[in-house]
């Protein structure tokens, strides 16, 4: 009689595929390689398919091996997404939210959201780690993370996200600059001045740049930085002026003069959650938590000129 597949010998032949070799297979199948070597084999005679060619010795995936693969895959992927699932409703059922944020976040800002959010869910488990944008997105659509608090580009079709802040960026100066009188400070002011930019690979750096250029105006670009804080706290130490999204100074407000910039630069500062977990109460109510913390610790900020969020 016919013996059907088995998982062992799919899970033997996905791991030769994607670790390239029997003996990197073996391990971390934590069998011996001769108990691959006879899955595979058992494999091929079952399917009566030729799933790999002998060359010089080693195993290399066919081309019928390759969309044998690529159908595998793609169940595999589907059982990933039925434990994040699973995942996911544990959480929720345990009243835990896992969030992600950036550093400039992780302080006083987390703080005073998840006090607002406890209000209502008093027996809440929050759990909140700081990553750059790249970690938390990837984090999010592994279902590792609930909510997300992003300073990026967000255009993936399986996450949503949502407005934090204003929505467009000031200009920080010291406080006793030249320009700190000023309501709304132009491109065209910043010419010739010492500047505190992000790293080059920033994406806020980039648009800034372009829109400096673009006006035809040079800065010194003295120092960079890859973090919020340590931005803020140049420009609050006299060291040059900067352009980022107003709650990334928040923390060093009264040392700085927050000033309205022209031309008007988006930011990119967003609340991001998978589109899936729409209607789970626990991270709506987040979300709107870390809203209304946003609003009020933008308001008291007093930005001139720039009193409204201006994306809902």
């Amino acid at each position: 009689m016919k013996r059907s597949i088995n998982l062992r010998q799919i899970e033997a032949f996905k791991a030769v595929v994607e670790a390239g070799t029997v003996s990197q297979a073996a391990e971390l199948m934590r069998v011996s390689q001769p108990a691959v070597s006879k899955l595979l084999a058992h494999l091929e005679e079952d399917t009566e398919l030729e799933l790999f060619d002998r060359i010089r010795g080693r195993l290399l995936p066919s081309a019928t091996g390759m969309r044998l693969y690529s159908h595998i895959d793609r169940i595999f992927a589907g059982v990933r997404q039925v434990e994040h699932a699973v995942e996911l409703i544990k959480r929720e059922e345990r009243g835990h939210v896992a969030i992600g944020v950036l550093p400039a976040f992780s302080g006083m800002f987390i703080s005073h959201a998840t006090k607002r959010f406890l209000v209502e869910h008093h027996n809440a488990h929050i759990s909140v780690v700081g990553r750059s944008s790249q970690f938390i997105v990837d984090w999010v659509l592994r279902s590792q993370l609930d909510i997300g608090i992003v300073n990026t580009n967000l255009e993936h079709p399986l996450i949503e996200s949502f407005p934090l802040g204003p929505g467009q960026l000031v200009c920080i100066l010291p406080k006793e600059h030249e320009l700190a009188g000023r309501e709304v400070i132009e491109a065209s002011d910043l010419d010739g001045l010492p500047f505190v930019g992000f790293s080059p690979e920033n994406r806020t750096r980039q648009k800034i740049d372009a829109v400096l250029e673009q006006h035809g105006v040079r800065t010194k670009l003295s120092l960079e930085a890859s973090l919020a804080t340590a931005v803020c706290e140049m420009v609050a130490d006299g060291m040059g002026v900067s352009v980022l999204d107003p709650l990334l100074a928040f923390s060093q407000r009264e040392r700085l003069a927050i000033k309205r910039f022209k031309p008007t630069i988006k930011s990119d500062l967003r609340l991001c959650r998978l589109g899936a977990n729409q209607g789970m109460k626990l991270i709506e109510d987040y979300i709107r938590a870390a809203q209304a913390t946003a609003e009020e610790m933008f308001a008291s900020m007093k930005v001139a000129s720039l009193t409204a969020f201006s994306e809902k």
